[in-house]
């Protein structure tokens, strides 16, 4: 679908109730005439500026954890589905293989002021696990907990989002141990820490649980565009 042209002014989006009127008349078709979203360079396919405030693109990939990149060797490796759905699951990398795989192009903001800009990548949709285990009305949450003891967590809406992926490849080429391989999480509209490395097991559950950053006084919300770095 393509958006229409915003018709922006010289105001700039400061407020999440203002984010959230302006992705609305997008997604419904209708002309915005209120403030700009922040940021720099063209209008991405959500209709935010390509380059959030505060951050400035690079053409490195640098590497950030805990200190603990854990080898998880395929035949090992699994991911669990557990909480609020029809039919809890453990897939093993054959089974992860088999669901629906999707490639696309997106952008990576790091909380700590970089973007890495059009990467494309490959894998499985958020969406498409969540389907395929069956959400139950409740679910409003997601839990992600990381082979390293990385954890993180996101609203439903945020997680479910169409380009929310967990990839095995990155540039056509399996994801290596150090970005996260062999599967890590993408959140492309919200920074990048709401996207665990190496994840294992996706919670679904009622309520709220703030991760690891989000305990250590980063936002719960991480939106990027409204440069929402820290609570």
């Amino acid at each position: 679908m393509e958006l229409p042209e915003p018709d922006l002014d010289t105001r700039q989006i400061k407020s999440r109730e203002q984010m959230i009127a302006y992705r609305r008349a997008l997604k419904e078709n209708q002309k915005w005439q209120g403030p700009a979203p922040m940021g720099e360079g063209p209008l991405n396919r959500d209709g935010m500026p390509k380059v959030p405030p505060g951050q400035k693109p690079t053409e490195r990939w640098p590497v950030l954890d805990l200190g603990v990149q854990p080898e998880i060797p395929l035949d090992f490796w699994s991911l669990t589905v557990s909480g609020l759905v029809e039919n809890p699951e453990t897939f093993n990398w054959e089974q992860f293989n088999k669901l629906p795989q999707t490639q696309d192009v997106s952008d990576f903001h790091c909380v700590t002021t970089w973007s890495k800009l059009d990467n494309r990548w490959e894998g499985v949709r958020f969406s498409d696990i969540a389907n395929e285990c069956g959400l139950l009305p409740e679910a409003q949450y997601v839990y992600i907990k990381a082979y390293d003891g990385y954890s993180t967590n996101l609203p439903l809406e945020e997680a479910m989002k169409y380009d929310v992926l967990l990839v095995h490849s990155w540039e056509g080429e399996p994801l290596t141990k150090e970005h996260g391989g062999p599967v890590r999480m993408i959140t492309p509209q919200l920074y990048a820490w709401k996207g665990a490395k190496w994840i294992g097991e996706i919670i679904f559950r009622d309520y709220d649980e703030l991760g690891f950053w989000e305990k250590r006084g980063y936002s719960n919300t991480a939106e990027p565009w409204l440069n929402d770095r820290y609570s």
